[in-house]
Parts: C-alpha cells; sequence; structure tokens
C-alpha cells in the first residue's frame, strides 16, 4: 500500500469517528459524481477528461463540519477539494491530486436575513437565498444565471450575472463578510471582512475555504421579466446598452440573434425566426422601454412579475444560451467570453473572425459583454480568434483553463500562510501560469 493509500484510509476512520458512516463515502459511483463538473461545456477540456478522481467525499451537514472535515484532511497530509452543485464549467471542482473531496450541499442552512444582509452556510443555493430576501422585501445584490449554483460556489468559482448592471461582479463590495478555514489543521472558524474577505473570492477555494457567508441585499423593487423580439439582431443589439443604462438600473438584460434564440427553451415570448431580447426591469420603466424598442422596430412579447418570471430570466442570460446551442448543434461547439463596444456596433466582424461564430450578449454600464461561439475544429484556431478579437477590439477571456486568473499573485501570497502544503485544490493555482488569456474582461 502506498504512502497516500495509508493517508486516505487513516482519513477515512478519522472521518466516520467525526463525523458518522452517513456522511463519508468510497463508493465508486459517488466518487466519479463528486468528481465531475460542467467542464464538457468546453470541448478543449473536454478532450482531456477525466481529469481526477476523488478517493473519499464527505457530505457535512453544517459549517462546522465543513471545518473539522477540512483540519482532518490537512492533518493527514490527503488533497483536498470543495464542491457545491459542480455547475462550473472549466474543471476547477475537479480534484486532479485526488484525495478529499467535501460536498457542501447538505451545509445549506440560511443563518439570519437582516437589513441590507444576508448571512447563509456554504451550500445554501443561491435561489433560496433570493427567495428568503424577497419574502423579507429585499432582494440579492446580484446571482448568477446557474440560480441553483450553491453561495460559496458563486463566490469562489463565479462572477457575475443577474444583478451585475447595477453592482458589478462578486468582487466589488457583494460580500460582506465570510467565515473561513485554513488547510493548518485546525478546525477554528475565522471571520474575515472587507478587503480581507475578498482574498477568498474567486479561487476556487484555493486560500481557504468558504463555510459560510453573509452578502448585500438591497430594497425589493416592483420588478418585472420583459420579453422583446426583432427581425433580426441589428435591431436587439440597437437598444440593448440603452436600455441597460436606463435608471432605476435594470436587473439584466440579454440579447441573442434567431439562430441561438431558437434553441432556446420553449416560449411563446421567443418567436421562432425573430432576435429575442430579454430585459428585467423596475415596473416604472415598463413604457419607456417599450417605446424604445417599438422605436426601433421590435415588439414587446410578454410582461411578467413576481419571481419565478426573474429566475427564468435568469437561467437564459450569460453562459446558459450557449449551453442551449451547444446541444441544438449537430457538431461541437466551443465559446469565448467577449466584451467592448464592437459586440452592438460591429457584430458582423466579431462573428465573422470564427467560421459560424454566434454571439450572445449581455449589458452592463461598462460596455456590452457575451458569449462567442462557433463550431469548435482545433485548440489552436480558438488561440488565433483570440488575437484576431483583441485586434478589433474585443476584450476576451479564454475560459477553456482551469488556473486561477484573478489576483492570482495575492491569491497565492495568501496561500502560503492559509495552505502551507499545498492541499486546497490542489492544480488550480500557478502564479507562473501564462496561458492565452490577452485581453481580460473582468
Amino acid at each position: 500500500m502506498t504512502d497516500t493509500a495509508t493517508r486516505v484510509l487513516s482519513l477515512e476512520d478519522e472521518l466516520l469517528d467525526l463525523l458518522g458512516p452517513a456522511a463519508v463515502s468510497t463508493e465508486p459511483r459517488v466518487r466519479e459524481r463528486a468528481s465531475t463538473d460542467g467542464s464538457p461545456m468546453s470541448p478543449i477540456i473536454a478532450a482531456k477528461l477525466p481529469l481526477g478522481l476523488a478517493d473519499l467525499v464527505v457530505f457535512p451537514a453544517d459549517a462546522e463540519q465543513i471545518a473539522i472535515a477540512v483540519a482532518a484532511a490537512a492533518r493527514h497530509g490527503v488533497p483536498v477539494t470543495v464542491r457545491g452543485k459542480g455547475t462550473g464549467n472549466y474543471g476547477q471542482g475537479i480534484p486532479m491530486h485526488g484525495g478529499l473531496v467535501i460536498d457542501t450541499t447538505r451545509a445549506k442552512a440560511i443563518v439570519e436575513v437582516g437589513d441590507g444582509y444576508i448571512t447563509a452556510e456554504a451550500g445554501t443555493p443561491m435561489v433560496l437565498l433570493e427567495q428568503a430576501a424577497w419574502a423579507a422585501g429585499q432582494a440579492l445584490w446580484m446571482y448568477p444565471s446557474t440560480a441553483q449554483s450553491t453561495l460559496a460556489g458563486f463566490l469562489s468559482g463565479g462572477s457575475g450575472g443577474t444583478g451585475s448592471i447595477e453592482h458589478g461582479s462578486n468582487d466589488r463590495g457583494f460580500v460582506a463578510a465570510l467565515d473561513v478555514v485554513h488547510a493548518d489543521g485546525s478546525a477554528d472558524i475565522i471571520h474575515v471582512e472587507g478587503d480581507e474577505a475578498q482574498k477568498y473570492v474567486h479561487n476556487y477555494g484555493t486560500a481557504g475555504v468558504i463555510v459560510r457567508a453573509t452578502v448585500r441585499l438591497e430594497p425589493l423593487r416592483e420588478w418585472r421579466g420583459l420579453w422583446a423580439s426583432f427581425p433580426d439582431y441589428a435591431g436587439t443589439l440597437s437598444v440593448l446598452q440603452t436600455i441597460g443604462n436606463l435608471e432605476p438600473a435594470p436587473r439584466l438584460v440579454s440579447g441573442d440573434g434567431p439562430e441561438i434564440s431558437a434553441s432556446l427553451p420553449a416560449d411563446e415570448a421567443i418567436p421562432a425566426g425573430r432576435s429575442s431580447l430579454r430585459t428585467i426591469i423596475d415596473a416604472s420603466l415598463i413604457d419607456t422601454v417599450t417605446a424604445i424598442i417599438e422605436g426601433a422596430g421590435g415588439r414587446v412579447e410578454a410582461v411578467r412579475e413576481g419571481p419565478q418570471a426573474s429566475i427564468r430570466l435568469s437561467m437564459l442570460s450569460y453562459n446558459h444560451p450557449i449551453e442551449w446551442y451547444q446541444k441544438s448543434q449537430p457538431h461541437e461547439v466551443f465559446h469565448l467570453e467577449v466584451a467592448g463596444m464592437p459586440l452592438t456596433e460591429a457584430v458582423d466582424a466579431v462573428e465573422a473572425v470564427f467560421p459560424g461564430g454566434k454571439l450572445h450578449v449581455e449589458s452592463t454600464r461598462e460596455h456590452p459583454i457575451g458569449m462567442l461561439a462557433a463550431p469548435y475544429v482545433s485548440e489552436d484556431e480558438v488561440y488565433a480568434g483570440i488575437a484576431a478579437l483583441n485586434a478589433i477590439g474585443v476584450g476576451v477571456h479564454n475560459p477553456h483553463q482551469w488556473n486561477v486568473d484573478f489576483n492570482v499573485e495575492q491569491t497565492a501570497e495568501t496561500a502560503r500562510v492559509t495552505d502551507p502544503h499545498g492541499l486546497l485544490n490542489p492544480g488550480k493555482l500557478d502564479p507562473t501560469y501564462a496561458g492565452p488569456r490577452k485581453g481580460a474582461i473582468r
């Protein structure tokens, strides 16, 4: 038996004592399930799968048990990867060095809803946070397009979503405080706020494990989901930024051409053969937005109210339209995250960079952002296309890699203290990595 296998067996024995047999598994199917995420969305990463397999999986029931599991793994020198729903698309949650996977989805208690904030445990789905906020007359500053994502999963691996037009990405004040645990063998839960809390955001759990989080709420407005359509994509793009810049700020403005629109779930508000525009706006803006749409040759297809309308629109934003488009195509499709005024002002040139290119666009206050999808030919073609997009003024983030790519030096510096033996999600934090990520759009 290898030294690694011995350490894993010793860890299993300790976790069985600490957490009980219902929370610990070495079953092959459980281990396989805990070692996958949404990375098949990337044909570049899919070609490299599988990238790792958990030796042991635990299901803590609360924040304290997550801390206990991390501490035990550190004491035994076993790598530990913490995951939520596994909705990340690029391998960030795959245990590349095996070891222990901590599935946090049972730790989903909402601790407190206060004036302007909500506190919950790591595995709480974002949609439950939004529902609890609405019940208290408030709303989350933002939540991801995959609304079933867990709180800590979104903070560790996500970036923005519904609400980002007004509040930006999740590293811009959304996080009020975190409770974290370090990989130093102690199960002590450390409370951090402000700039200290930001050190644990968007780094895939490589600098510390979030066990509980407090995030910002705002007063609930009379939100309405508005669906519109245009004869072509040019019409949608001509008004997308105009609507996004209105006051009070919309929560979301998304647009797709007829081809991507046709792949979305059937809805009478997304008519066949037309470009789709979808937005979550304050009720006071309905007449204004209607006039903008009709003045550009479009028509309003539906106006719906209530949290379900908002969630439905959110699930048709950011990555999701590209996922639906991928499923509708007979060939492999890849995508890049893109940004800049050419997305609305020169869409034909942007799409022409890749043969068969199709663009999904979102509004932000700075500039439009989006996802550019195309039939996949080769990794080299993707990288050549990044340079071509940069040349026409399009910022690009290449998502087809799993290395931490935000505040890398700061994260590495933090991890030297919080993870002295390099056990937290190893393989995801390499400060020397210099992959093709020119023109990053964060």
